[in-house]
């Protein structure tokens, strides 16, 4: 299901010998917003407090007690200053609420011809004091792009919009649940993570024998009503022209017991064994349905790449659009700045507009070609692209990540599988520092730039470490 906003605590600072009416002013103009982009709003009424401002420490508890009890609900905090506003209010509001949720503190801009006692905000200057006793306590936080901008300007709702994604991303990671579906490939060390580090940053791994996996889909059989019905949907997602029905059977029956696991387990994202027990033991590929749930926002990872899949939900999260876990594969001839991207054939359907379900021919050198039917065989068009990766640093006992910006481009690329030819400015600096730093050959792409948004979540709210490539970095 694809992830959806939900609500904003809101907190309007006040200052008493400010005009009181600036707040029941900013309460219309963010009502106005918040209906526009479809989000609801959590926030002291003017009948709980003067206006619904928030300047005295008793209504500070006021505002902490609303919030506490509307917990479930709260995605972030949003701090308005239509005047300079109370800096303990708001911290105390923080403090006592204890929701450790993304924060954005937004103050109005003052108007040059009302600068008068009647009219003066000075929340240029309130914004400054909030931040500081905010950064006291503690409290991250996140500033709009301007320093002072009114609820109405465009600059703004991309502001919020951006917060949102943060915040989506934040609260998805802190409670995501991860399916780690068989053991990891012998000859794959470098997917290695630890589960430990993971559980104490609230993401939790179910893990299930492949054998299972397998076992149940042979107990299905060849007919079963679920399995025609899977059939179904893999032919109306892309086309298997050429492959054998038998084929598009074991991809079927594969494909039902992976939506059990998920649906019984409440999963948000699995990682799978494929290399190379699936074809050995059941005689296909599970690509198309690794694919197929991706496209779904549920996505998976191949080679029980645990830590590739949790990257995969993050980039979905913040730019609401599914990912695709990729290789490093090739340098690009002699362009510098520009790589290719490849895997078997699991990208969600929407980086393949020309998908079709086809055979693995590298792994098929290994397990013969006729085994691998449920790769998909598609070239990604030029798009937006953000790039990234989280891992788990076992010795340091954190969480690492690096994220950053590029393009996909239309490059003429001669080879088969899952591809796309990927524009990154300083594209040698990123992979020194992927190299120096021990980082895996797996990388996530996602067709948005939403770099800026998972370098905020990850670093300032999440506080794992992150490399963030800027497109301008020297």
């Amino acid at each position: 299901m694809k992830p959806t906003a939900s609500s904003l605590g809101v907190i309007f600072g006040n200052r008493d010998f400010f005009p009181d009416k600036l707040v029941a002013e900013a309460r219309k103009d963010l009502a106005k917003l918040f209906q526009e982009i479809g989000i609801s709003a959590v926030m002291l009424g003017p009948d709980d407090t003067k206006l619904g401002g928030v300047e005295t420490h008793a209504e500070a508890r006021q505002c902490a007690d609303l919030f506490r009890r509307n917990r479930d609900r709260i995605l972030g905090i949003l701090v308005v200053l239509p005047n300079f506003g109370d800096e303990k209010g708001v911290a105390d509001s923080l403090k006592l609420a204890g929701l450790d949720v993304p924060v954005l503190v937004q103050g109005y801009p003052d108007d040059l011809d009302r600068l008068d006692v009647a009219r003066r905000r000075d929340a240029f200057c309130g914004k400054i004091s909030v931040c500081n006793n905010l950064r006291q306590a503690g409290i991250p936080f996140s500033l709009t792009r301007k320093h002072v901008v009114h609820p109405g300007e465009l600059g703004f709702r991309e502001d919020l919009v951006r917060f949102l994604a943060v915040c989506r991303v934040v609260h998805g990671l802190r409670h995501v649940r991860l399916g780690a579906v068989g053991a990891r490939p012998g000859a794959f060390n470098t997917v290695r993570y630890s589960e430990k580090i993971l559980e104490r940053n609230g993401i939790s791994v179910t893990t299930v024998d492949l054998s299972e996996i397998l076992g149940l889909a042979a107990k299905l059989g060849t007919t079963h009503p679920r399995v025609a019905r899977k059939v179904e949907e893999i032919t109306a997602y892309a086309s298997t022209k050429g492959v054998p029905p038998a084929k598009l059977v074991q991809m079927a029956q594969l494909g039902v017991v992976l939506d059990d696991f998920v649906a019984d387990n409440h999963l948000d994202a699995t990682a799978i064994q494929c290399w190379t027990s699936l074809q050995q033991n059941h005689g296909c590929n599970v690509c198309t349905s690794m694919s197929m749930m991706s496209e779904n926002f549920l996505p998976s990872a191949c080679e029980v790449d645990v830590t590739g899949v949790l990257t995969m939900y993050a980039m979905q999260l913040a730019s609401n659009s599914p990912s695709a876990l990729v290789d490093w594969n090739n340098n690009y001839g002699a362009d510098d700045d520009k790589c290719v991207l490849f895997h078997c054939g699991n990208w969600a359907k929407s980086f393949l507009p020309d998908a079709r379900v086809s055979t693995a021919p590298i792994l098929g050198t290994i397990v013969g070609t006729e085994n691998t039917y449920g790769a998909l065989e598609g070239r990604t068009p030029a798009s937006p692209l953000t790039y990234g990766r989280l891992t788990t640093d076992d010795p340091h006992g954190v969480i690492r990540a690096y994220v950053g910006e590029g393009e996909l481009t239309n490059d003429d690329l001669k080879t088969f599988g899952n591809r796309a030819v990927a524009r990154v400015p300083k594209l040698q600096k990123l992979l020194r520092h992927v190299c120096n730093e021990g980082f895996e050959h797996h990388v996530v792409m996602n067709a948005s730039h939403t770099a800026g948004i998972l370098a905020e979540a990850f670093g300032r709210y999440l506080r794992w470490e992150v490399y963030h490539h800027e497109r301008t970095d020297d």
